[in-house]
C-alpha cells in the first residue's frame, strides 16, 4: 500500500465492509480532488455539496458523489479535458480506475462523467482482510460520480480551502451560507419522483447545529433558475420558513431515516427525528 494511502486510511476505524467501502470512496475523493487541482480545475470552477461538506468542512456522514460550479456560465468548458488527471493520480496512488464522461441524451448544463473500478481489487489496494473481500460479489463496481453545472445561478462566494493528504494542495469551495442556500434548494425543490433524501435532511440538522447562515438572495436565485420562485418580489425570510414549514408537514420522516443511515456511523442519532423536531430546526436557521 501507497504510504500515502496508508495515513489516509488509518484515521477510519472500519468494522465492517460497508465501512471499509465508504472509506475507499473517501480516499478515491480526495485523490480526485488532488488530480483536479493539478489539472488546474479549481482556476475555473469550485466544489461544493455533500461531499465538499464532508471533505472540507467536517459533515459527519459519509457522501457518495461529487458537486462542482464554474466560476460563471460558460458553454466551452469540457469536463473531460480533465480526466487524464484523475486517471493519472489514481494510478499513481496504487489504485487501477477508469474515468468514463456520461453523454446524456437531453442536453442540460450538467456536464458528467463517473470514476469507476473494480471494488474488490481496489480494496486489495488498502490491503482489507479476507473475510472483507469474500463478502464482495465479483464483478461489483465501485462508482464515484462527477457533476459539473456550467451554467451556475449567480450570487455565491468562494474561498480556498487547504487539504493536507495525501500530500497538501488547495480546492476552491463555496463558502458555508452558499452551501447551505444549495442544501436548502435541494430540500424545497428536489424532485425525487415521491421519494425523499433523508441525506438532504440530515445536512439540515448539522447546518443548524454548526453553521446556520443561510445565504438566502442566492437561495432565491437558485429558485428562479429551476423554476421554483417566480414571483416578482424577493424571497423573504418568513416566506422561506413558510415553504420549509409546508415541506416537513408533507415528508415522510421513517422513509427520510431509512434512506441515510448507510451513511452513518450511529444510526440511533436518528432516532429523535420527528416532525417536531424538524420544525424546531426551523427556528435555528439565520439569514445573511
Amino acid at each position: 500500500m501507497h504510504e500515502a494511502v496508508a495515513r489516509m486510511l488509518s484515521k477510519y476505524e472500519c468494522r465492517g465492509l460497508n465501512e471499509y467501502i465508504n472509506a475507499l470512496r473517501e480516499i478515491l475523493q480526495d485523490i480526485a480532488l488532488l488530480g483536479l487541482w493539478r489539472g488546474k480545475f479549481f482556476e475555473k470552477a469550485a466544489f461544493y455539496g455533500d461531499t465538499a461538506l464532508r471533505v472540507l468542512y467536517g459533515l459527519d456522514r459519509f457522501s457518495e458523489d461529487m458537486d462542482f460550479s464554474l466560476l460563471e456560465p460558460s458553454d466551452r468548458f469540457d469536463i473531460t479535458n480533465y480526466i487524464i488527471f484523475l486517471e493519472k493520480e489514481t494510478e499513481g496512488f496504487g489504485f487501477d480506475i477508469r474515468v468514463e464522461r456520461i453523454d446524456k441524451a437531453v442536453q442540460t448544463p450538467i456536464q458528467s462523467a463517473f470514476l469507476k473500478a473494480d471494488t474488490r481489487n481496489q480494496l486489495l489496494v488498502i490491503e482489507t482482510g479476507e473475510p472483507i473481500l469474500k463478502a464482495i460479489p465479483k464483478g461489483q463496481i465501485l462508482k464515484i460520480k462527477l457533476e459539473v453545472d456550467t451554467d451556475p445561478p449567480p450570487g455565491f462566494d468562494t474561498q480556498t480551502r487547504y487539504l493536507l493528504q495525501p500530500i497538501p494542495f488547495s480546492v476552491r469551495a463555496f463558502v458555508l451560507p452558499d452551501l447551505f442556500a444549495g442544501k436548502m434548494h435541494a430540500v424545497l425543490c428536489r424532485r425525487w419522483k415521491g421519494r425523499v433524501k433523508g441525506r438532504d435532511w440530515y445536512d439540515l440538522v448539522w447546518y443548524a447545529a454548526h453553521h446556520p447562515e443561510l445565504h438566502l438572495s442566492h437561495l432565491e436565485q437558485r429558485m428562479r433558475q429551476t423554476g421554483d420562485w417566480k414571483e416578482d418580489a424577493a424571497l423573504t425570510s418568513e416566506r422561506f420558513k413558510e415553504l420549509l414549514i409546508h415541506t416537513i408537514h408533507n415528508v415522510d420522516v421513517s422513509q427520510t431515516r431509512k434512506e441515510v443511515e448507510p451513511f452513518v456511523r450511529n444510526p440511533e442519532t436518528l432516532s429523535i427525528w420527528s416532525r417536531e423536531f424538524f420544525l424546531d430546526i426551523v427556528s435555528r436557521i439565520l439569514f445573511v
